[in-house]
Order: C-alpha cells, then structure tokens, then sequence
C-alpha cells in the first residue's frame, strides 16, 4: 500500500510504473538493511562529498541583524556546491544496486543534474537531463557542467518550460525506458516511495546538525531554517529534528510579489501532482497554475506530501520570502560574511535574519545553506539595482 502522510501521498501513477516503483521500494528496504551498503553510502559521503559538512558562525551576519546568533550549515561545501549530492549518492548507489544501465534526473536550479551527472560518471552510468528551457538561459553555467560531465541535457519547451514541465518529460521517459533506467527524482516529490526515500538520504543533515550542535553547544538549536521548493533539503534538515523540541521553519519563493509565486504550502490547496496528493499551485477548476520566481529551484507549483502533513499539523510553520528580499539577503552574506549563497537558501537567510531579530541574543537560529551562489551571479546582477557592473 502506497505510503502516505497523514492524507498526503500515495502514488497516482500510469500501470506500467507499479512494477518499477515497487523494484525501487524493494531494493531500498533491502539496501537500509545492509550493512555493505550502508558503509558504501558513508564512505561515497567521505571520500568524494566531503561530509560531514560544518556548522560555521555568520558573526558579522548576527550583528546586521541585531538578535539571535545566527549559524549555518554549510551544505555549499559538498562536492558539486549543494546538497542535491546526498539523494544523487544514494540513488545513484541503488540504481548499479538494481542492475541499471541508464540514469535520468530533472534539475530546475541545474544542482541536482549537475550531481546526477557527477555521480553518473563516478559509476560509469550514462546519465541525461531534463531541464526547463527558462531554467537553461538563467542557469547557463550549471547546463555546461553537466555537459562537462558527460551528461545529455534535454531542453524542455512545453508549459511554462521550468521545474514542473521537467519532471513532466523524465516521467515520459521512465515510462519507455523503465526496465534498463532509473530516475533519480531529484526532490522530496512525486510518488512514493520517492519522497520516503529522498528524504533518508538527505537526512544525514538533520543528523548533522544534531550531533554537531550537542558537541559544540551542548543543546540543539532554539530555530532551524530551511527553504522550500520541492523540499528536500528543508526534509533532510527537519526529520531527525521532528520529536525534539527545536522550531522548525520552512520558507517558500514569494515571487515578485503581488502573486503567489511558488509558495505552494502558504498559498496552494490540496491537490494531485506529479503522482502524489500533496499541497499544489492551482487554479478554481483544478488546473495547475503558472509559479514564478527568481530561483529557479524553488519555482515549482507543488511540495513534497511529508511537508504538506507537518504543515497541517503545525510542527513545522511555513511562510514565503519575496524576490527582491532573497537577493537582499544574498548580498548580505556576500558582503559580511564572504559567501556567495544561492538564490534558493537566500530565502531562508532572509527569514532567519527576520527572525533573529525578534530573538534573545543567548538563542541560536541556525540555517541550512543547501547551495553556493555561482550559478546565479548573472540572474543576481540583473536585478541588482545598483546599476550593471
């Protein structure tokens, strides 16, 4: 029976998936089990990710903001620059685990093709990538990576040509191909057991930062922040933090403003997409609505079904960070702290400040930094209104 959280989930797919969704489950479950694998995993983290990654102080970032100390975790110093490399391990790992001879992935932002195509060469597996023809013009220097890495990159021009419209096409394919590729969804999404499974590789951050914070605090953090598109690296960083007593913040693309943006969980309704009933973008009549936004991997009309339970159930609160107030806070880190963050964590360092702010300077904010910044220096100085440099 298809996993679900709470009402969310399940797995509304074509026939010709059942069989490979339940192969995938299958030789997860048997793969959790397995101590070979699970040192494989570990030592794949070590000696090519470079985990564990370190929990760093912004002590220039915490006196802009007044407040709290603000900390992050610096998922950008995993190899490839984000965390989309823990799910790519792992299910990279799995596929040569199930005697697959092919990988495909989607990527919005370009970080999660850019790590299936990392890990595609790494295990000799020929990979292609389905990727937004939008997301391809403002992530230019990611879909050369991927090239780079011997990857295929497909543009996709159908619908509003980003992150739903790319996952929309490597369905497709999976559907032809299912007996000789694996798809490598890139987010805490889609059918199960995807989301399930995406979520325990990427984990290993909120195992992280529990046992990095109880070594050098003592405690666990009083807030931790995460920002959310599909929502694997706010997944990762909240599930082994759930039966503690640590607030939980998930923050969402607000767009231009004036719209919903992406904010799927602020603004969205319970509704099915991309196999999973799960809170969606969508119009009176069901249909899914166009999202928009300035990072590409947080512009995507759906989220991840766990994230749509824990905000009905209010463990963890969700609220959504504009355009402009994202690159504010990508110039912030620039300038204070000597990091180049991503558009897609920029949310969350915008809220955490906002947050900090309103906190006891003795609590602890702590924020994932789930990518680096080069990727978007060119969208960054197109909107940075202090003129072209």
């Amino acid at each position: 029976m298809p996993r679900r959280f709470g009402a969310y989930g399940g797995a509304y797919v074509p026939e010709t998936l059942v069989p490979a969704l339940q192969e995938l489950e299958s030789a997860w479950r048997s793969a959790r089990r397995d101590p070979r694998f699970r040192k494989e995993l570990a030592q794949w983290s070590r000696d090519l990710g470079g985990r564990p990654t370190p929990l760093y102080f912004a002590e220039r970032l915490t006196r802009r903001a007044g407040g709290a100390q603000i900390w992050l975790k610096r998922e950008d110093l995993v190899h490839g620059g984000a965390h989309k490399f823990n799910n790519a391990l792992g299910q990279g790992l799995l596929a040569r685990r199930m005697g697959k001879r092919r990988l495909i992935a989607e990527t919005g932002a370009g970080q999660h093709g850019v790590a299936t195509a990392m890990l595609g060469a790494a295990l000799g597996l020929p990979t292609e990538v389905y990727m937004g023809r939008r997301d391809m013009e403002r992530q230019a220097p990611n879909v050369e990576r991927m090239r780079l890495l011997g990857a295929t990159v497909h543009p996709v021009t159908s619908g509003s040509e980003t992150l739903k419209d790319a996952i929309n096409e490597a369905l497709r394919d999976w559907i032809t191909n299912v007996r000789t590729t694996h798809y490598v969804l890139g987010s805490a999404v889609g059918p199960h057991p995807f989301p399930t499974i995406v979520c325990d590789f990427q984990s290993v951050i909120g195992r992280e930062i529990r046992r990095q914070s109880r070594s050098r605090w003592g405690q666990l953090p009083d807030l931790v922040v995460a920002c959310v598109g599909g929502g694997s690296n706010a997944i990762g960083t909240f599930h082994p933090l759930l039966k503690t007593s640590v607030e939980l913040l998930g923050v969402e693309a607000g767009g231009a403003g004036g719209g919903a943006g992406a904010s799927s969980l602020v603004r969205g309704a319970p509704g099915i997409l991309h196999g999973a009933y799960t809170y969606v973008l969508q119009d009176p009549d069901g249909q899914v609505v166009e999202t928009e936004s300035v990072s590409a991997g947080l512009d995507y009309a759906g989220v991840g079904p766990e994230h749509a339970m824990l905000r009905d159930t209010g463990r963890v609160r969700y609220e959504s960070v504009r355009d402009r107030d994202a690159l504010a806070a990508f110039h912030w880190l620039a300038a204070d702290e000597g990091i180049l963050p991503a558009l897609e964590p920029a949310h969350a360092i915008y809220a955490a400040v906002r947050a900090a702010r309103r906190r006891s300077k003795t609590d602890r904010v702590l924020v994932t930094l789930s990518g680096r910044g080069d990727k978007d220096l060119e969208v960054v100085l197109r909107h940075d209104d202090r003129g072209p440099r």
